[in-house]
């Protein structure tokens, strides 16, 4: 994620501010990816602290206009953790954005979101034909330590949340293309194998004994369809922590110029290259603080083929559709 140039004074600011230092309101434009210190602002901006514009007085940003279903906001800390649930979607479909996903310029469909909070049941986070469910109540951190501990996961935010079932969404989208059909199938698998079965058989056996040398996670291995949505991801991931990484200033002699744009790396191979390196040194910067690892996986060499073919598709689908 970049950091943002001030639009009525000196200094940064960041993706999520909603004021800069000396308290000048400012909303962020998508389209032009830039804060501007002009309303319309969304008018979800008082309510859950949506920073993005809106396109005229009292209308939704892009991003909330595409919730369709808003949390019982009855239900205590849903108007908090629907906040942060939000957030973590601006910042994935921004991050999608560099590549023109869900931008004016993609000529296809728009994910609908449907955000819930949890009362007495837990909500199945998931996709199906367009439509993205999320459980808002995950943007809690308690809750959302018990889970990963309790699945024996290494990572589980709200960003990752949305980047993974995005994912899905992506797959429903490109799917109606043969040729995308033909070559995923060869690349992950036949996805016509039944899910439910699928994910029964993971829960109750667990992944395969080598499942590190073919997938990025465990779960990965559950199904084609999971697959697909771990590695795109894990793609997003990689590519927007060498972003940020540039963004803030930092340095590495594994740069391959001043300002360069991981966005616009064609080459897999370099990219993947250069944010596996970025990432174990955070991480040891992490181990200094007892911190988790900032990404904690290993890239086998199936993983990387995988990343290549998702990258290919993401670079080149949303305007090509």
């Amino acid at each position: 994620m970049r950091v943002f140039t001030n639009p009525v004074g000196a200094g940064s600011l960041w993706f999520d501010n909603l004021a800069t230092a000396d308290g000048v309101q400012v909303g962020y434009d998508p389209q032009a990816r830039a804060f501007l210190p002009m309303p319309p602002f969304c008018a979800n901006r008082e309510l859950i602290g949506c920073n993005w514009i809106a396109s005229e007085p009292g209308a939704l940003c892009r991003s909330c206009a595409m919730s369709a279903m808003i949390p019982d906001l009855s239900i205590p800390d849903a108007v908090a953790n629907w906040a942060l649930t939000e957030a973590a979607k601006r910042w994935a479909l921004d991050n999608l954005g560099r590549w023109y996903w869900f931008r004016p310029e993609d000529p296809g469909v728009r994910p609908v979101f449907h955000m819930l909070a949890e009362g007495e049941t837990p909500v199945m986070m998931g996709h199906a034909a367009g439509v993205v469910t999320i459980s808002v109540a995950e943007a809690d951190v308690v809750l959302r330590t018990s889970r990963r501990e309790a699945l024996d996961e290494p990572y589980r935010t709200m960003i990752g949340h949305m980047r993974h079932e995005i994912s899905h969404m992506l797959w429903w989208r490109l799917s109606i293309r043969d040729d995308f059909i033909k070559a995923f199938r060869k690349m992950f698998g036949d996805e016509r194998e039944d899910y439910a079965a699928a994910l029964k058989r993971h829960y109750n056996q667990g992944p395969p004994s080598d499942w590190q040398e073919h997938y990025l996670t465990a779960y990965a291995s559950a199904h084609p369809h999971e697959d697909w949505a771990e590695t795109t991801a894990h793609l997003l991931h990689l590519t927007d922590i060498t972003d940020s990484f540039v963004a803030a200033g930092l340095s590495s002699p594994e740069l391959p110029a001043p300002g360069w744009d991981p966005y616009a790396e064609p080459d897999t191979a370099r990219l993947i290259h250069i944010a596996a390196t970025l990432s174990v040194g955070v991480n040891h910067v992490n181990r200094a603080m007892g911190l988790s690892d900032l990404y904690p996986f290993v890239l086998s060499e199936s993983a990387h083929r995988k990343l290549a073919f998702v990258h290919e598709w993401l670079r080149r689908g949303a305007t090509s559709m």
